[in-house]
């Protein structure tokens, strides 16, 4: 463990009474105490089909009896509970009548709030650590003994509380999990929701199934329905305005949309000429052709590339970028409206990382200060006052994927693989102009061509290229070339968090190289980037 942090605090519970009232109640509350994995233990909740969310450790008992949850779910944090101003939880927790896990330090917090002691240990336990277990049943259910899990911690329990047991231990850590069954609290000392603990998930199960007594309601086409409902309700016969990206965020919200509003919704697709090759034009078709979908084309790219004329810094090339974007938006928001609704695609981990909202205080409704679209770059103005509808903010990305499938999204957009906001103006390291975004866009279809051919599209996490501000020296039959490299880079990752390299066939890199160098006028020199992240990010700028 590390010194005494303040975790974040989400201080607000993040569902409304009529949402609870629509989950039937089906609800794991996580209380979170600063650590890195609360939003993967509510994502790993969530795969069991059953609703759960983040909150602040700073939750109170009143606000805990309103949500009403099945369960709780203590995170593990930082800091160590004997420290000076450590985080704690209501105390009165312990008699709410709910079921209680507690994870790392939320099990150290739950031994030391009913009586009993953790103290550093002279032997910290970081990575994967065997698992003895000593009671099968219960928490530990289909979970093998000797099993890998996730620890990392430095202090211990060295005292149970009264009436606590030892379910399982490892070579250092004898309080691995533990248990007080007939008041249903539980902890343990690793991380089951990490994909590095075997049998974690299977952990949760029995916490959320047979714990928890959860039944499995929360379901793609629950949430669709209820979704549906809500935007209805809300909206009525007002307009609804869509900054569209074409990213499998935007385009779910507004199929979501359309299905519930229709022709009261309008998307706005900005193009600021930093899209890749033809993907402007076939947006615009897919959703006017194919899906019947009111599409506003923006024409935008000269305004974006004088924006950004002889701009080498990226923060600034970021920044010029996104105020204009915001111009853009506002003139064409007037040209186009009057609209009542502003619909952005925020997911649950916006929310969760998150404060930037403004609550109208004569209607209580949440006003949009701030654009959260495909471009991410930056707040609207605050006289701009649309009130906020963000149907999809109670999911996780994959979550997202998986309504947009559900309502008929192509696999082209569902599976699409993540892109900047900027887009290329931030794989071309600095300055920008018309000659190098037509480089870059023929050297990345090409790359996109190639993997595609390849099959190994979905294996990875993003694959792209990035165009260098130098020029090297190559030869071309019998003539001298000083021309651009192009850098390939290909990662895998599960969310973006960290990333490591994809190891793609040498064949493969051998033919996009082959290609570019060939077909690209003015490169004669391709790279592989393989640099994880950490140390380096995906992105190059």
């Amino acid at each position: 463990m590390t010194p005494h942090t303040e975790p974040s605090v989400l201080d607000t519970p993040l569902v409304s009474t009529s949402d609870l009232n629509a989950l039937d109640r089906q609800m794991i509350v996580i209380l979170d105490f600063g650590s890195q994995y609360s939003e993967l233990i509510a994502r790993r909740i969530r795969e069991t089909q059953v609703y759960s969310e983040v909150l602040s450790y700073r939750t109170t008992i009143e606000q805990l009896r309103q949500l009403n949850p099945k369960g709780i779910i203590l995170s593990g944090g930082p800091n160590s509970v004997y420290d000076n101003g450590a985080p704690q939880c209501d105390a009165g927790i312990w008699q709410l009548g709910i079921p209680v896990l507690g994870v790392c330090y939320g099990m150290q917090l739950m031994v030391q709030q009913l009586g009993g002691s953790v103290e550093r240990s002279d032997r910290g336990e970081y990575g994967k650590a065997n698992l003895a277990i000593d009671d099968p049943t219960d928490l530990l259910t289909n979970v093998e003994d000797g099993s890998i899990m996730w620890m990392s911690h430095g202090d211990s329990v060295t005292q149970l509380p009264s009436g606590f047991e030892i379910l399982a231990h490892t070579a250092n850590t004898p309080c691995a999990a533990i248990a007080e069954h007939d008041r249903k609290l539980y902890g343990v000392q690793f991380h089951p929701e990490v994909v590095h603990s075997q049998y974690g998930q299977a952990l949760i199960r029995n916490f959320v199934y047979h714990i928890c007594e959860c039944e499995p309601t929360w379901t793609t086409d629950a949430f669709v329905e209820e979704a549906i409902r809500e935007i209805r309700g809300k909206v009525g016969d007002k307009r609804v305005l869509l900054a569209l990206s074409g990213g499998v965020d935007s385009s779910t919200l507004a199929f979501l949309l359309h299905r519930a509003i229709g022709d009261q919704l309008t998307c706005m697709f900005i193009d600021q000429g930093f899209m890749r090759k033809l993907e402007p034009e076939r947006l615009v078709k897919l959703f006017h052709e194919q899906f019947h979908i009111d599409v506003a084309y923006v024409n935008a790219r000269d305004r974006f590339l004088a924006a950004v004329d002889g701009i080498t810094d990226p923060e600034e090339k970021r920044k010029r970028i996104g105020h204009e974007f915001i111009r853009v938006f506002e003139e064409e928001s007037k040209r186009l409206g009057p609209f009542d609704y502003l619909a952005q695609g925020t997911l649950y981990p916006d929310v969760i990382e998150s404060a930037d909202t403004n609550v109208d205080p004569k209607t209580g409704e949440r006003v949009a200060v701030k654009i959260k679209s495909h471009h991410n770059v930056g707040g609207l103005p605050k006289d701009l006052q649309f009130k906020l509808i963000e149907p999809l903010r109670k999911l996780f990305k994959d979550e997202v994927r998986k309504v947009g499938r559900s309502i008929g999204l192509p696999e082209e957009i569902v599976n699409r693989q993540p892109f900047p906001g900027p887009g290329l103006a931030i794989r071309i390291l600095g300055e920008v102009n018309e000659e190098k975004l037509n480089i870059l866009r023929d050297a990345d279809l090409i790359v996109r061509q190639e993997i595609n051919r390849a099959g190994i599209y979905h294996d990875v996490w993003q694959a792209f290229a990035v165009l260098l501000p130098v020029r090297s020296v190559g030869v071309m039959g019998d003539q001298r070339t000083y021309a651009y490299p192009i850098v390939l880079r290909c990662v895998k990752s599960e969310d973006g968090m960290t990333a490591d390299w994809a190891r793609i066939p040498y064949d493969l890199l051998e033919t996009i190289s082959n290609r570019i160098v060939n077909e690209v006028k003015g490169v004669n020199r391709v790279v592989y980037d393989i640099t994880s992240k950490p140390p380096g990010t995906i992105e190059w700028e």
